[in-house]
């Protein structure tokens, strides 16, 4: 069973998952490899001076899977509460089992009301659902949080990149018990 299964792979899943991998929470990402990130292109994102959105998502994959969070390629269709937690199932036929979801689905709330998360209407252009999330990320469902566009921020990239890692920090903080704070600071010359 993993600590947290993370639905998307996009900025803010991606995001999501390098703090709680890093964290040492067991953490299953299941993308599509459908998200709008992959016909974006970035020159307007902090820290680089320009990327093309395939590129983006890939170096966040390679940095999810450095910290030792699984991805998995597959469309996630199905999800119900068990006993201790939740089952996520793949087009593909697997089956998956968290503790803990962060949903970082884009524009598609579908998957998470079949777990009876919330939902309202969107203040993006396009974005007609979005779920109803608190400040930390919470949904309506205990356990099932939400990041980035699905969640309600806007649209942009970084924008989305930052909400998976707030909501990331606020889950593993309520895992801890105690505030978590990852700050890495460069080894001294010598």
């Amino acid at each position: 069973m993993y600590d947290i299964a993370i639905i998307g792979a996009g900025p803010a899943g991606a995001s999501a998952a390098i703090y709680t991998a890093k964290a040492g929470k067991k953490t299953l990402v299941i993308d599509s490899d459908k998200g709008v990130t992959k016909r974006a292109w970035f020159e307007n994102f902090y820290g680089i001076k320009e990327i093309d959105g395939p590129s983006l998502v890939d170096i966040g994959i390679e940095q999810l899977k450095k910290f030792g969070a699984e991805y998995v390629q597959d469309e996630a269709t199905d999800a119900a509460k068990t006993e201790e937690g939740f089952s996520i199932t793949t087009a593909g036929g697997q089956t998956y089992q968290a503790k803990h979801v962060i949903l970082a689905t884009g524009f598609s709330v579908e998957l998470g009301q079949k777990l009876g998360a919330a939902v309202k209407d969107g203040t993006e252009p396009r974005v007609k659902s979005i779920f109803d999330v608190d400040a930390q990320g919470r949904t309506s469902v205990p356990g099932v949080w939400a990041a980035g566009t699905a969640a309600g921020v806007s649209v942009h990239g970084i924008i989305t990149a930052g909400d998976g890692a707030k909501v990331a920090i606020n889950l593993i903080s309520e895992l801890n018990g105690e505030r978590y704070v990852d700050h890495d600071v460069m080894k001294p010359k010598e």
